[in-house]
């Protein structure tokens, strides 16, 4: 019997093998749905393997994707991998600053990209990529002139012509062999490439199988970027393990109207999605008819895993008590992603669940998160120094905080290295408290400040809707965002909310005042990363003089 698959490229080809005229990808050209079987999309990977190691790519050369999700950076992936490169994905939100620096550090000589948009972000900064060669539009796009690159339209390099030939010979690919470089966020500096190899992202895709109880018949509705960890392992290469179907949504925007379309079983996402759904809900008066919840996101729903932020126990409460479970879990891209998750059948709300299949968690002496296993990163990509930091004696330091309960299920009680010490000499972990205060519905997002300071601060963004509604008046066009968050009244209810949430946390743990923002924390606005962690100095800096007058306005002595 073959042994078992041990790389993304057998592992797909293995199922390519083994299903082939079933179905695997969905996804929208136009106004309509289309399927994309196991055996087509193997020989477009084919296609894209050959036509990539004509260009020269062979074993450990890096090959960045600078795209949307869609159809094309499924085969630009496989294809890639197939070759023996590795892919180096670009989430499209980049400036072309941050384009540059990722294309340039990781030493990608060959560039896909989607749209026109996406392609002169490359073309500003090409003179900051001289290791570029070759660029690849999946667009129909103007060719860029003066760069010195060779030009491509992908389905010109990708045609028919070629289909399932696979002439050139193929290098090996081990699960040692790395798989891709995965830059993360960057909240100061300049982000690391995360080093992942074949063997540690099927390793995380199988053991997801386990955690999340996915079948073969399931439907998985994928709208988060797979140029992120999370999707890429939870959505798109578990169901490649599965065998069973991908669903590319065609955008936030979107996607109640594709929950409606597809009827999925599975969807990851983020907190913010679930808030919206429960908000929906709401609005329409439809909290408890027994099937809303089940009916709005498809009618097929049984299973949704959330990640990226913590999750609100009042949102998976919600989801829990209508039958359609809400699972959270914990990971990061360094560990492939996933480290714990609740289970449908073992989900204790408020944890982030219990250690993973072949994946050890110990608390170090300072409240640390410890990890090892076969989902560790090899390293940081030319960063030997950040490594040893980071993985020591094969244990990786995760820079959370946390603790393990006796049955083995974790929280997250704050980031090490976001620890507040106040004037008063009292260590903080702000995303502790920022958890209690955005339990309440009221509160949409909450950063806290107060380094060295007398006491703590916070921005604060409101629900609109329900704090209008609490105030008794109509969220809209009478009651701007700026106007309500300067109504005097509404201060004094988010007071009020603050002080409950925080009821139960020490003195100098207290939100001494706080701003209220009118307008949502985004990765447009800055204040967000593309993994949507929270850019704490860019918040700061937005609200600099808002949060310093509060300061400056108080005579009050250290909170101790």
């Amino acid at each position: 019997m073959p042994a078992d698959p041990d790389t993304l490229v057998s592992l797909f080809f293995r199922q390519a093998q083994r299903l082939g005229d079933r179905g695997f990808l969905r996804f929208k050209v136009a106004d309509a749905w289309q399927e994309l079987t196991w055996a087509a999309l193997a020989e477009r990977v084919d296609d894209c393997a050959d036509a990539l190691a004509g260009l020269g790519v062979s074993h450990g050369d890096r090959v960045a994707i600078l795209s949307e999700n869609r159809l094309e950076w499924i085969v630009s992936d496989l294809g890639l991998m197939t070759a023996g490169g590795v892919n180096v994905p670009i989430h499209t939100p980049m400036t072309a600053r941050q384009v540059a620096y990722q294309v340039g550090n990781s030493g990608a000589a060959v560039v896909f990209v989607s749209t026109t948009a996406q392609l002169d972000k490359l073309v500003a900064c090409a003179s900051d990529c001289p290791g570029v060669s070759h660029v690849i539009a999946y667009d129909k796009v103007d060719p860029p002139s003066g760069t010195g690159w060779t030009f491509h339209r992908f389905g010109d390099l990708v045609d028919g012509e070629r289909r399932g030939a696979a002439t050139r010979d193929r290098p090996v690919v081990g699960p040692d062999d790395l798989a891709t470089i995965m830059y993360t966020s960057g909240t100061t500096g300049d982000p690391k490439g995360v080093m992942l190899t074949h063997g540690n992202l099927v390793s995380n895709a199988k053991a997801c199988l386990d955690v999340f109880e996915v079948l073969p018949e399931d439907v998985r509705l994928n709208w988060l970027p797979i140029s992120h960890i999370f999707a890429r392992t939870a959505d798109y290469y578990a169901t490649m393990a599965a065998g069973s179907v991908l669903v590319l949504a065609e955008g936030y925007e979107r996607l109640m109207d594709d929950l409606q379309a597809v009827h999925p079983s599975l969807i990851s996402s983020v907190p913010h999605f679930y808030e919206n759904v429960v908000r929906e809900l709401t609005e329409q008066g439809l909290t408890n008819e027994p099937d809303a919840l089940r009916d709005l996101l498809g009618g097929n729903m049984r299973l949704c895993v959330s990640g990226g932020a913590p999750l609100p126990p009042h949102l998976a409460t919600f989801f829990n008590e209508r039958n359609v479970p809400v699972v959270e879990g914990y990971g990061l891209t360094e560990t492939s992603p996933v480290i714990s998750s609740n289970r449908p059948h073992a989900n204790k709300v408020g944890t982030v669940g219990q250690p993973i299949r072949d994946i050890e968690v110990r608390i170090a002496d300072d409240g640390e998160i410890l990890t090892r296993g076969p989902h560790v990163m090899r390293g940081y990509w030319n960063d030997p120094k950040a490594t040893a930091e980071t993985i020591v004696d094969g244990w990786l330091y995760t820079g959370d905080l946390g603790t393990l309960d006796a049955d083995g299920f974790l929280s997250i009680t704050g980031r090490k290295k976001e620890i507040i010490v106040t004037a008063g000499g009292k260590n903080i972990a702000p995303r502790y408290i920022e958890h209690l205060l955005t339990e309440d519905p009221l509160i949409d997002q909450a950063v806290i400040f107060g380094d060295r300071r007398k006491f703590l601060t916070a921005v604060i963004v409101p629900n609109r809707a329900l704090l209008s509604a609490e105030l008794d008046h109509a969220a809209d066009s009478r009651s701007t965002p700026e106007a309500l968050v300067a109504e005097p009244a509404a201060y004094a209810v988010i007071e009020q909310r603050v002080a409950a949430a925080l009821k139960d946390v020490s003195r100098y743990e207290q939100i001494g005042r706080f701003v209220l923002a009118a307008q949502p924390l985004t990765i447009d606005s800055g204040h967000l990363t593309p993994t949507l962690k929270i850019r704490r100095e860019k918040v700061y800096a937005t609200f600099a003089n808002q949060i310093d007058a509060l300061y400056a306005a108080s005579t009050d002595e250290p909170v101790n």
